[in-house]
C-alpha cells in the first residue's frame, strides 16, 4: 500500500507536510516594517558629502588667497598683462562693491550677507547627502569665504576692506576667483532644483 501511495503521488500528512503559519500582522510586524523602511530610505541617501563640500571649499579659497597675493605682489601699480591680447588681461582692481563691482557703497551690508551665506551653508551641510550639491556648496562657500577675507583684512578697515580683482575680459567687469567659484555654483544649485535633485539627495517632481 505504501508502495502503491508512492508512486500515484498521495500526499503525505506528516508533520513536515503541514504548509508553514502565515507571519503574524500584529503591532510588531507593523514597526519591522517601519523600521526597515527607514533603513532602506538610510541606504538609498548613501554617505554624507560633508567631505566633498569641505575639500571644494578649501581649494576653492587657497586658489583664490594665492592668486590675490600673486597679482598684488607683481603686477599692482603696473601696467595690465595681456594675457590674450586686448581680450583678456590680467589687472588689479581694489573694489568695495561685490561681484563685478556692484554696489560699492553698501561693503559692511554686503560683508554681512556674505557671513550669513557661509552660516547657511554650513547649516545645510549636516543634511548633504548628493555629490553635485556638495560641489555647489563648496564652490560657494569656497568664494564667499575667500572674498570676506579681503573684507576683513585688507584696506581701508575690518569690514570695509576691497576686495582684489584681477581678470579683466574685454567690454566686462573686473573679477576674481572667487567670484567665478560663486557663479558657478549658483549656476550649478539652479540647474539642480530644476531637475529637482535636494541637498539631501532625494529627487522630487512638481
Amino acid at each position: 500500500m505504501a508502495e502503491a501511495e508512492r508512486i500515484t503521488g498521495t500526499p503525505e500528512t506528516g508533520p513536515e507536510s503541514r504548509p508553514a503559519a502565515a507571519p503574524a500582522t500584529g503591532g510588531n510586524a507593523a514597526g519591522s516594517d517601519e523600521a526597515g523602511a527607514e533603513a532602506g530610505g538610510a541606504a538609498r541617501k548613501g554617505k554624507r558629502r560633508i567631505g566633498t563640500l569641505f575639500l571644494v571649499a578649501v581649494v576653492v579659497y587657497l586658489l583664490d588667497l594665492g592668486s590675490k597675493a600673486l597679482v598684488v605682489a607683481k603686477l599692482e601699480h603696473h601696467a595690465p598683462v595681456e594675457v590674450i591680447g586686448s581680450l583678456l588681461r590680467l589687472e588689479v582692481i581694489r573694489n568695495r562693491g561685490a561681484a563685478f563691482s556692484i554696489g560699492e557703497a553698501l561693503t559692511i551690508f554686503l560683508t554681512i550677507i556674505a557671513a550669513i551665506v557661509i552660516v547657511v551653508i554650513i547649516r545645510i551641510a549636516r543634511k548633504l547627502y548628493s555629490l553635485p550639491w556638495g560641489i555647489a556648496l563648496g564652490l560657494l562657500l569656497g568664494g564667499a569665504f575667500g572674498n570676506l577675507t579681503d573684507r576683513i583684512f585688507r584696506t581701508p578697515g575690518v569690514f570695509e576692506g576691497a576686495v582684489v580683482d584681477f581678470i579683466a575680459p574685454a567690454h566686462f567687469a573686473v573679477f576674481n576667483l572667487a567670484d567665478s567659484a560663486i557663479v558657478c555654483g549658483g549656476i550649478l544649485i539652479v540647474f539642480l532644483s530644476f531637475k529637482g535633485l535636494d541637498p539631501d539627495g532625494t529627487v522630487h517632481k512638481d
